[in-house]
């Protein structure tokens, strides 16, 4: 497969990638997204289990739709959500998707003890191959409980036999997302230790 044009490499990537939380109108290509889940469905996975699956969403009246089915979860579960969540959630104008154009929901259907973790490891890696061809991406993990009920996972197009992993927001980002300082790694213990 021809690999797409990259404006960085992987850890140039890394280093960059932000939760974007503001989209464009502009529209990502079906090419740019099969890219991105070819990519995905390269991430390692335990055991060799591959059970990622993919819904992808491209419609703003229906996601917009969806935020607002999802509106009444936030606000009836405060052990998942914080205060501030709610408050949001409670604006005229919330957008659960932040007005992104797509939504990619990375599912499963396998019970095997690491097919979550499988999920997880494919979205760190459409998330970076995301930011390397400068889009934005956001997970979306207050949709996730919606995604899993009865009522509203065949809304977002999730077949019955599979369930909701990783919801992720994707388009070309508002703006530059704003950084968020992140901690040095905490090592617990170096064996041998190297600190010497």
């Amino acid at each position: 497969m021809q690999t797409p044009q990259t404006e960085m490499d992987i850890f140039q990537a890394i280093l960059a990638r932000r939760s974007v939380r503001s989209y464009t109108r502009q529209r990502v290509t079906h090419k740019t997204i099969m890219a991105l889940l070819t990519g995905a469905a390269r991430a390692p996975a335990v055991l060799h289990e591959e059970p990622c699956a993919f819904v992808i969403i491209q419609d703003r009246e229906l996601l917009q739709t969806l935020s607002d089915y999802t509106r009444p979860l936030l606000n009836t579960r405060p052990e998942i959500y914080d205060n501030v969540s709610i408050q949001v959630s409670n604006h005229p104008d919330f957008n659960l998707f932040y007005d992104a154009g797509t939504l990619i929901i990375i599912c499963t259907r396998s019970a095997a003890p690491f097919a979550e973790a499988n999920c997880w490891l494919a979205a760190e890696n459409l998330i970076l191959a995301a930011c390397g061809m400068n889009l934005g991406t956001c997970i979306i993990g207050a949709a996730l409980p919606a995604m899993k009920t009865l009522e509203l996972k065949p809304r977002f197009g999730i077949p019955d036999q599979f369930e909701a992993v990783v919801p992720i927001v994707l388009g070309w980002p508002r703006g530059e997302a704003r950084r968020v300082p992140r901690k040095a790694p905490v090592i617990v213990n170096m064996i041998p230790s190297l600190l010497d």
